[in-house]
């Protein structure tokens, strides 16, 4: 059986829809930028390390150590942990700061 390749027939619809629609939104970034200050290295390399070790449930993980450190009160390890709750799942850190009152 043969393949064969049939190609649009007015190539420059095809390009004009797609420079329309990385046009419609100038100002939102893609959600793959990097947008924490390059001096924050040491909480990106804990951040990962986490990730290594826990996987997919990482920021799960590290919502929940913040929420122990935070019971014990150990303000410290709250915010360490928050951040990187904060870095792997940003809606997750923002709900339990939110709900539990976690500063």
């Amino acid at each position: 059986m043969a393949i064969r390749f049939a190609p649009a027939r007015d190539r420059d619809i095809l390009a004009r829809t797609v420079s329309r629609r990385a046009n419609l939104h100038p100002r939102t970034r893609a959600a793959n930028d990097n947008a924490y200050p390059a001096d924050d290295q040491t909480l990106l390399i804990e951040t990962l390390r986490h990730f290594a070790v826990h996987g997919l449930g990482s920021a799960e993980q590290a919502k929940s150590k913040a929420m122990f450190a935070a019971q014990t009160g150990d303000q410290i390890s709250c915010q360490r942990w928050l951040s990187i709750c904060g870095m792997l799942d940003k809606r997750m850190a923002r709900h339990l700061m939110a709900d539990h009152a976690v500063n």
